[in-house]
């Protein structure tokens, strides 16, 4: 992990009208790290995504990649490192496996519109090249042979395989994953566990959100939790695992009742302290409205 982060967001806040959805917000995301961030549904990590991409302008606090403070555009955003899946599968269903993995692509082509136009020797190396690294991808993210199935006819776990091939046809610095495992069966978060490792392993560092906080605590370096548009708390899996005020935001009881219970339940395991105990927070599986907009 290097000393400089290649993701920075510095104390953002944002604002619609009255309603204050993040307030001072900080995180910092260093190559070849996985970060989860957690939190109540309401809590605003939606938000923080869009404020990252460039979909919303934060009201006040600053989004740098690699030390450059990021535009408020998202197709800027993407060119400059960023990507991201969303909580809503967005893929064009119309469209095949590979020409939905290819439209990402060509934000990384080089052809002007004269080559688009008259399909003139560039233009043809730039398309073959976008094709062989977008067949490159759907092998990568485990749906070889699938390259001429329409997207609204594969299966749900392999439509979100396809988004997040999408998302590496940017090339991307770092990847966003908004619930990337929602409404999978075992089997498939077990797949796209590995598969998250995996694109670490390429050197893309990888920002996850997800109610499964089990899945997180298996997945990620480090965790932030996000509640009701505060940073709470942020640290490692295990010591994020046992905080009590962590877990009184999952099950809205009162800090010294969850403490209590921490402290019984670390006695009775023979373990000394509520961090060192091994207490899974319970995934929350409510859903939150629409992906864009909703305060989560």
């Amino acid at each position: 992990m290097t000393a400089t982060p290649v993701l920075s967001a510095s104390n953002v806040s944002m604002v619609f009208g009255g309603l204050t959805a993040l307030s001072e917000v900080s995180l910092q995301l260093h190559e070849g790290q996985i970060l989860g961030l957690i939190g109540p549904n309401g809590a605003g990590k939606t938000t923080f995504f869009n404020c990252l991409t460039g979909l919303y302008t934060p009201t006040r606090g600053t989004v740098t990649l690699r030390g450059r403070t990021l535009p408020s555009d998202p197709a800027a955003v993407t060119v400059a490192g960023i990507a991201r899946t969303f909580q809503n599968i967005r893929l064009f269903p119309s469209m095949t496996a590979l020409e939905n993995v290819m439209v990402g692509r060509h934000s990384r082509m080089k052809q002007g519109p004269l080559a688009s136009l008259f399909h003139g020797p560039a233009y043809r190396k730039g398309e073959a090249d976008a094709r062989a690294r977008s067949l490159e991808l759907l092998d990568f993210v485990g749906l070889t042979g699938l390259d001429d199935e329409l997207a609204r006819n594969l299966p749900y776990g392999d439509q979100r395989r396809l988004e997040i091939a999408r998302a590496l046809a940017t090339d991307p610095a770092v990847l966003l994953l908004d619930e990337p495992t929602a409404g999978m069966n075992p089997q498939e978060t077990e797949a796209a566990r590995q598969l998250i490792f995996a694109i670490r392993e390429t050197g893309v560092a990888v920002v996850v959100i997800e109610h499964d906080t089990k899945f997180i605590f298996s997945l990620c370096d480090h965790v932030s939790v996000l509640v009701q548009g505060q940073l709470l708390v942020e640290g490692a899996p295990e010591v994020v695992r046992g905080d009590p005020r962590v877990i009184e935001a999952y099950l809205g009881k009162p800090p010294d009742e969850v403490e209590a219970e921490v402290r019984q339940y670390a006695e009775e395991a023979g373990r000394p302290s509520a961090a060192e105990s091994t207490m899974v927070i319970p995934p929350v599986r409510e859903r939150d409205g629409g992906s864009e907009g909703g305060n989560r």
